[in-house]
């Protein structure tokens, strides 16, 4: 592949976390336009390689790069993050707009205020997540799917060209799941938006991503969804874990995806 459209490269990268190695030697690099999925057990080191990424966890050794630059400086405000849904209060004191808005903070800096170009950007976020007549209303009232259309909305509003979700549908109902996954493919058409997400759920990353990337400490496969799934790797990974999944798994068809990154 055509190393000028790396946008994230991992290279012998190795993590430890209170002087115990939680990743070992990690190598891959995630194209532009690409729906990557992170599985593994639990344990693995998922969150710990998504906070490398964004570089907000030191590297013992190897190297991270994010549009060819280390992560947590410059380079850093070109990713976008979703975190994991949390349950926002029906009496939370912001507005949709409000809470969008916070994908600016790190170009506004520590006192800036929110300029007419910000709020531009605000609107145009909501815009390509279908909620552009939402802007001024109470967050905590919307569903839990409209609550993630404005997460999703505020890390676009940070960046539109990599994002970054943990457990990106966990507490959804399966309509509104798939709706979600629709709309990031939507979103990886039009934008070439590149996405990077880590989840504990094999069979929907299976069924969503274009490659999937399996890691248990150390990277066990890397590859598209199809040959990763039936894999003696991943059961290496998974390990007496697999045995459960093994049932999901057998029936499960990853469907073929329209894609033009």
């Amino acid at each position: 592949m055509n190393h000028d459209n790396v946008v994230v490269g991992l290279s012998g990268v190795t993590v430890e976390l209170d002087g115990r190695c939680v990743l070992h030697d990690i190598n891959f690099d995630v194209h532009a336009g690409g729906f990557v999925g992170i599985v593994g057990p639990n344990g693995a080191g998922k969150t710990t390689l998504m906070r490398t990424i964004m570089g907000l966890m030191p590297v013992v050794s190897g190297r991270v790069e994010v549009f060819g630059s280390p992560p947590g400086g410059k380079g850093s405000d070109a990713i976008g993050y979703v975190p994991q849904r949390q349950s926002i209060s029906p009496e939370f004191p912001a507005t949709v707009g409000d809470v969008v808005m916070m994908g600016r903070l790190r170009q506004l800096g520590a006192f800036g205020f929110p300029r007419k170009k910000d709020w531009e950007r605000v609107d145009r976020s909501l815009e390509l997540v279908g909620m552009q007549d939402r802007r001024d209303r109470p967050v905590g009232r919307m569903s839990g799917g409209e609550q993630r259309r404005v997460m999703l909305a505020q890390a676009l509003c940070a960046s539109t060209r990599l994002l970054v979700l943990d457990e990106p549908t966990v507490g959804l109902d399966l309509p509104a799941e798939h709706e979600f996954y629709a709309l990031l493919r939507r979103l990886i058409q039009d934008l070439t938006l590149t996405i990077v997400a880590v989840s504990h759920d094999l069979v929907a990353m299976a069924g969503q991503s274009d490659e999937l990337i399996c890691i248990n400490q150390r990277m066990h496969i890397h590859g598209n969804a199809e040959e990763v799934i039936h894999s003696h790797a991943i059961r290496e990974a998974y390990r007496c874990e697999f045995d459960f999944l093994g049932g999901e798994l057998a029936h499960h068809e990853t469907p073929g995806h329209q894609h033009d990154g």
